[in-house]
């Protein structure tokens, strides 16, 4: 008798359980009826385009049923792999997360047809992305990092409904508001001489002179990760630098991070911010590519909106601000979560 009341009570659902508190050690690694579980847990999402089938990359860490973020990278043309760092904070945390490369990324297919290379033929591959992973309005955050804040936001006005939560970080609401940053704050800190000389390469289109690279290294090392490049962290140099397609890269944001002249030069939507009606953060950071001032002011157009500011933090303010950025964004997850019906 006392043998079975003991193995009753351990059936019973825990206080935690019954709280909604954050997944156990056991719940979080529980791999049972995973599908991407025999090769841990990296899916090939198929993906329908103008220009035919392909297949995308993605990689499940976790499980929680009530907090999935799927992580949108920059570039565009970039990967996933500078969020490697995500893994020494959100599983400590309980939160399941999916890594994905975006096709022509290096880890997806990469087919060379400029028809792919509009704005919202990538929102359509983000919304493909979310039915595969059984994604939905009571647990589907969406995280969009530089050019993945674009899509993030695109996301959102098209398809509100299945969102519980979105996060915009480095990412202004106005390419062409960024451009004027560029050229009247993060332009003229290269100097004179520096400045003259890149306009030069430019002109003439001379960006694989490796002259071009090392007059923006200072831009580079003070503006997207503040460290000297020789120390950029490894999962850094290989999605941004070593795997970058500059076939999807130069066409949408330009030859350089100096401003942006691609495809998506005159793509705004500060105005239709107020339309976007779930939770939102919005990062920003002192030293970032992009005016924190203007990304605290897109937080108060959005109709639940916050914002994190970064003191110490750069384009990339998982790195170089680490536990602010990581402290400031799975608050808001919970408290997103809190608040749920």
């Amino acid at each position: 008798m006392r043998r079975f009341l003991l193995a009753f009570l351990l059936a019973l659902p825990t206080p935690a359980a019954i709280a909604g508190d954050p997944p156990t050690l056991k719940d979080y690694f529980d791999t049972r009826g995973r599908g991407d579980a025999w090769q841990g847990g990296v899916r090939m999402i198929p993906i329908h385009t103008v220009a035919g089938d392909f297949r995308v990359w993605t990689r499940r860490v976790g499980n929680n049923p009530r907090i999935k973020v799927l992580l949108l990278h920059g570039g565009p043309g970039a990967t996933h792999e500078p969020f490697e760092v995500f893994d020494s904070f959100l599983p400590a945390d309980g939160i399941e997360y999916y890594y994905y490369d975006q096709l022509g990324s290096y880890y997806s297919d990469q087919p060379d047809d400029p028809r792919l290379l509009t704005i919202d033929r990538f929102v359509e591959e983000v919304e493909q992305v979310r039915r595969a992973l059984g994604l939905g309005r009571d647990n589907f955050y969406l995280f969009g990092h530089s050019w993945g804040g674009i899509l993030a936001m695109e996301y959102a006005l098209k398809y509100p409904q299945h969102l519980k939560g979105l996060v915009i970080a480095d990412m202004m609401s106005s390419v062409p508001a960024y451009n004027r940053y560029a050229s009247d704050v993060l332009m003229p800190e290269l100097g004179a001489e520096a400045l003259a000389e890149l306009k030069r390469l430019d002109a003439a289109g001379d960006y694989t002179n490796p002259r071009f690279e090392a007059l923006l290294q200072p831009h580079y090392e003070r503006h997207i990760l503040r460290r000297p490049m020789a120390e950029w962290p490894e999962p850094v140099l290989r999605g941004f630098v070593r795997h970058l397609n500059p076939k999807v890269y130069v066409p949408m944001q330009g030859p350089s991070e100096l401003g942006a002249r691609g495809i998506i030069e005159h793509w705004d939507r500060t105005n239709d911010l107020e339309k976007i009606s779930v939770p939102t953060l919005v990062i920003g950071a002192r030293y970032d590519t992009m005016d924190p001032k203007f990304m605290e002011k897109m937080s108060r157009r959005l109709p639940h909106g916050e914002f994190l500011y970064l003191a110490n933090g750069s384009h990339v303010g998982f790195y170089d601000d680490q536990q602010a950025f990581f402290a400031g964004l799975l608050a808001f997850l919970h408290r997103v979560d809190d608040a749920r019906p």
